[in-house]
């Protein structure tokens, strides 16, 4: 199953505004200027075992109220947002399951696996945001 979801849920742990059970704990923002949550987030690659993958133009990911939501470039997702400090986890996620080209149903394979790794740290700066697994693979998005 894929699981783009799990980029949302990083994004919003970004910012730690949100508490596991989806209650707001903060402004929803690292800082005033670079909101986490509730902004649509460009994901432009996903570097693995020190390979980078091009994200589709129509990859993307929200998150909201716990939850997250998006498309891996072809395929749509959501899925339910848990935040720990820096760190984010998806859970319950759920895709649809379009026939695409090749190129786009690769990436959206790698994009799912490396979102579901477990819990990913999150790293905003200026308008990118870097959601990195414990063994050191990394999805980078941009803001819209």
């Amino acid at each position: 199953m894929l699981t783009a979801a799990v980029v949302l849920l990083p994004l919003a742990a970004a910012c730690g505004s949100e508490k596991a059970d989806g209650e707001q704990a903060g402004s929803g923002s690292v800082s005033a200027e670079q909101p986490v949550t509730g902004v649509k987030w460009n994901v432009d690659s996903v570097t693995v075992d020190g390979t980078t993958h091009r994200a589709p133009a129509e990859a993307h990911v929200e998150i909201k109220d716990g939850k997250a939501a998006g498309t891996y470039g072809c395929n749509t997702f959501n899925a339910n947002a848990a935040f720990e400090g820096d760190r984010v986890r998806l859970s319950d996620v759920r895709s649809t399951r379009m026939a695409c080209e090749d190129a786009p149903m690769a990436f959206e394979r790698v994009l799912s696996r490396t979102l579901t790794e477990g819990a990913l740290t999150t790293e905003v700066k200026g308008t990118t945001l870097t959601l990195s697994t414990d063994d050191g693979n990394q999805v980078r998005l941009s803001r819209t």
